[in-house]
């Protein structure tokens, strides 16, 4: 069952595991921690679904198929295994998930401080302080949006948002918008805006892209048959930087298909290369969009080249084609840049990242970058672990396909380390019976 924050009149003072975060990942270990007979308290800062309601735009869906949609003991029940769950599906399907796991997931309570007390932690809510053994952080690691260091050089005029705010290009004010980043988000919002008709000035960075299908099959199908979304990070060839990578753009609209900028920009979207100036009356961007559209293609090149060898190693029959051949060049002349006292702009979008925000944590588990330090979620102090965090242990470790083995490893471990304590605290009555 559910409560809200005003049903929950008094918390226990002690709990064996706390859980923070009712997303995916939380859900996932509370009830693989349930199928061990442990009944963790999950506490949800907003509702169940809220990041994918509130911070995603209308048209916004999974880049994934729906059949890699696979929670503990429920997977994707619809009938479009191959389509693209949009986003009132992907919250309604997370919502019958967290019935499916049912236990003690409190929404509305917000955790604002974690420290170590004793042989467990201390929390400090929104309701109050209680205590718990092990403590689950299941908050994912997007929590506040960046902007370019440029950005408050805007005229106040131009409205600014953050990928999370954008809906839709018509509750924008008229006129011509810049997006500012070409990762999955970017990409897919000067898409949006382009196919409204809006005027779209895209500045592209260097996030790579991917195909949709190739070689008859979704190319998320021929990756994980390959075994890429099972890999572990210590097997990746950059284990180091994988973590701070950029998506691969592409799209599950319109029933999934790639996004190519250079055909957009034969339509009419304007490409730019990296912001690198704003003044007042002018923004003026890098001369590196003909590099980073190339390298853009390069990765989307090495996937089909990595696809081919494997179709070649199985000895499977699969149909060809051709190879790649980009439709559109930059022009050979410098980049203009945006003439703001000729052509204002009406908004600018910041697609640009996010940063993790664990500065509520009191705990020595963190590395000079404030992000945490642990293997497979498992940190240095003990009872203290992440879940649900961008390549935990494998790519699928942040998303619907991989976190329910992350959430199983963790429940295992802490379920050990609970009997290790039961077993000791019983050896230690027994010697205090035996020595009376």
């Amino acid at each position: 069952m559910l409560h809200s924050a005003h049903d929950v009149a008094r918390f226990k003072s002690d709990h064996a595991v706390v859980v923070i975060g009712a997303g995916q990942a939380g859900l996932s270990v509370a009830y693989q921690l349930q199928q061990r007979g442990i009944r963790p308290v999950v506490l949800e800062k907003h509702r169940i679904g809220y990041a994918w309601d509130q911070q995603r735009w209308d048209s916004f869906c999974l880049v994934t198929p729906n059949w890699q949609c696979r929670l503990p003991d429920f997977p994707y029940d619809g009938n479009q295994p191959e389509g693209f769950m949009p986003k009132a599906e992907i919250v309604a399907y997370l919502q019958r998930f967290a019935r499916h796991v049912g236990g003690d997931v409190r929404e509305g309570v917000a955790v604002q401080r974690l420290t170590p007390k004793g042989s467990g932690y201390r929390l400090i809510t929104s309701e109050g302080e209680m205590e718990a053994e092990h403590v689950v952080v299941a908050t994912g690691g997007y929590h506040a949006p960046r902007r370019h260091p440029l950005a408050e050089r805007l005229p106040a005029s131009v409205l600014q948002l953050d990928a999370r705010a954008y809906r839709n290009p018509a509750a924008l004010p008229e006129g011509p918008v810049l997006v500012v980043g070409s990762g999955q988000s970017g990409s897919q919002i000067a898409e949006d805006l382009h196919l409204s008709g809006r005027t779209v000035h895209l500045s592209v960075g260097s996030a790579p892209r991917s195909p949709r299908v190739y070689r008859g099959r979704d190319v998320v199908d021929w990756l994980d048959r390959m075994g890429y979304y099972a890999m572990p990070i210590s097997d990746h060839a950059d284990p180091r930087s994988v973590r701070a990578k950029t998506n691969h753009y592409l799209t599950g609209r319109d029933g999934g298909r790639e996004i190519d900028l250079r055909h957009r920009a034969t339509e009419g979207m304007r490409l730019h290369g990296r912001l690198a100036t704003i003044a007042t009356d002018h923004i003026g961007f890098a001369d590196d969009l003909a590099g980073n559209l190339d390298q853009a293609d390069a990765v989307y090149c090495r996937i089909r080249s990595s696809i081919d060898s494997w179709i070649q190693q199985q000895g499977i029959e699969a149909p060809l084609e051709p190879p790649y051949s980009p439709c559109w060049q930059p022009s050979a002349m410098a980049d203009p840049g945006i003439d703001l006292s000729r052509d204002p702009l009406a908004a600018v979008i910041w697609c640009t990242g996010y940063r993790s925000d664990f500065s509520w944590i009191d705990a020595p588990v963190f590395d000079g970058a404030g992000l945490p330090a642990h293997e497979r979620g498992v940190t240095q102090s003990a009872g203290l672990y992440f879940l649900g965090l961008p390549w935990l242990h494998t790519w699928g470790s942040g998303r619907f396909c991989g976190v329910s083995d992350d959430a199983d490893y963790l429940a295992r471990l802490i379920s050990l380390r609970l009997q290790r304590r039961d077993a000791s605290q019983e050896r230690l009555e027994c010697t205090a019976i035996l020595g009376s």
